[in-house]
């Protein structure tokens, strides 16, 4: 009777000496091929070469070993099927009950050698005949692989279920990975967009308790998410990490000073820049206090114990930072339902997708940095120093607000906030509303130009002295002669920020 056989071929050789080995101590045959099998060799393995069972060495500098019938007949007949055996024994071919193998690292170092082909093969014929043979693609199955087969005797027909389900995932992933570099080649938006999305994270619930919700990322990538770590508080929801994604975004626009940014649906209903990170919590607070309760405070420095008992006096659902003081974490932990996060640096998103039926809408993502070299100033009256500072900051968070969107600020903290509003008159309505004065002297964003000048006059009741805004309309004239009439300064940047 035939010893079980598998055939193990892998690029990363982690814990493969160890699978191995406990393989041939359970009675099993390995057949290997190329750096693996010299690697189990080198370990004291013994190992059925591939060129033994095909008769035929390697050529092309690798790019052939196991595209061979004796291998594929061995992986892809069907044991339930008496000619497909009785064609075996007729060949002189073997079956493999096992095949392990995972591919070269292509989203590494892409390139044409990184284009693993006898791999896929080899993956794919296993996964499809499930109902005899096992596939492994990931090392940390090995474990329970062993296990199961010294304890069943072999894997059940559910295990090599799953397993070939992993492997048709990963072969996808592999072939997304290819495409893509492909497609980097050519136009911004590609013909076709082949995405492989993973579930690592399961959420409390989705946007409401009723919806399920969890949290995917693209295969063979990594986010800040994947690192953060979580200090304490009740598992996150699906709001709660999109609330946080777009505050800890936000927070890391604003540069290297102490900053804070506080955000209530996806929205900052308060932001500010200070001389220490203490002073910029307090300030982005103040902006709306109301607003404020229950949001996601996003800080740019360590959080020390000052800070940690200013925010421990706010209800607070998620708190994100670089780092924390031992002291401030312990403060903060008293809180059981506070999310505490540490996360780094975000990344930048190739595509920008959104659900319409049957698709998607695609777009590149919204970096426009906001090059104040190339801003125009189009009134009689430039800004002066405070008010650039002003403007430029003002600009940063407008540009993250939901259209239609008016900030205002006064020494880089806001202090008026419109967000999301079907017109822009409303918006401007109700940031002036929210700075209650506070914006005398500062400055006035808005994502997209005045079509009239009645959201300029909003800024101009709020006693702001700057505008900033994208300027392209047909009444731009109109504007700024009202911005003259005014003593206003006004900038144009010739950027619009919708983020609707």
């Amino acid at each position: 009777m035939n010893s079980s056989r598998a055939l193990l071929s892998v690029y990363d050789k982690t814990g493969i000496v160890d699978f191995a080995t406990n393989l041939i101590d359970l009675g099993w045959e390995i057949v290997s091929s190329g750096g693996t099998a010299s690697h189990l060799i080198e370990s004291g393995i013994e190992v059925i070469e591939v060129a033994e069972l095909t008769g035929a060495q390697e050529m092309l500098d690798g790019r052939v070993k196991t595209l061979h019938p004796n291998i594929h007949g061995g992986i892809l007949a069907d044991r339930s099927n008496h000619e497909h055996l009785k064609e075996l024994e007729n060949k002189g071919i073997q079956t493999i009950d096992l095949v392990v193998v995972n591919l070269y690292p292509f989203s590494q170092d892409p390139g044409i050698e990184l284009m693993d082909i006898g791999g896929p093969a080899m993956v794919r014929a296993a996964a499809k005949n499930f109902h005899s043979v096992g596939v492994v693609v990931d090392p940390l199955k090995y474990g329970s692989i062993i296990d199961e087969i010294r304890e069943k005797g072999n894997l059940t027909l559910e295990t090599r279920q799953d397993l070939a389900r992993d492997a048709f995932a990963h072969t996808a992933s592999y072939d997304a990975e290819i495409v893509s570099w492909f497609d980097d080649k050519q136009e911004e938006l590609p013909k076709s967009i082949h995405i492989s999305i993973e579930r690592v994270g399961e959420l409390r619930y989705g946007e409401n308790p009723h919806q399920v919700g969890a949290r995917y990322r693209f295969s063979n990538e990594t986010s800040w998410w994947d690192e953060a770590i979580i200090h304490g508080g009740k598992p996150m929801s699906y709001l709660n990490v999109f609330d946080a994604e777009a505050a800890w975004r936000i927070v890391n626009k604003l540069g290297d000073e102490p900053s804070a940014v506080v955000v209530k649906h996806a929205n900052p209903c308060g932001a500010a820049t200070a001389k220490t990170i203490e002073a910029a919590y307090i300030a982005a607070h103040e902006c709306d206090p109301v607003s404020a309760f229950g949001g996601i405070v996003a800080l740019n420095c360590p959080v020390n114990v000052e800070i940690s008992e200013k925010i421990s006096e706010i209800f607070t659902e998620v708190i994100i930072a670089p780092s924390y003081e031992q002291e401030a974490l312990k403060k903060l932990q008293e809180n059981s339902n506070l999310r505490i996060v540490e996360a780094g640096l975000p990344t930048i998103q190739k595509f920008d997708f959104r659900n319409v039926d049957g698709g998607l809408l695609v777009q590149t993502p919204d970096t426009e940095p906001g090059d104040r070299t190339k801003w125009e100033i189009v009134t009689k009256r430039e800004p002066t120093d405070s008010e650039w500072s002003d403007l430029e900051f003002a600009w940063k968070i407008v540009s993250s607000v939901s259209s239609n969107g008016i900030v205002l600020s006064k020494n880089r903290q806001s202090v008026g906030i419109g967000v999301g509003q079907p017109n822009r008159r409303d918006s401007a309505r109700i940031a002036t509303e929210k700075a209650a004065g506070r914006a005398s002297g500062g400055a006035c964003a808005s994502d997209a130009f005045f079509p009239f000048r009645d959201g300029l006059d909003a800024a101009i009741e709020a006693s702001a002295t700057a505008v900033i805004q994208p300027g392209g309309s047909v009444r731009d004239e109109e504007v700024i002669e009202a911005a003259n009439d005014a003593h206003l300064t006004m900038v144009f940047t010739g950027t619009r920020h919708f983020r609707h």
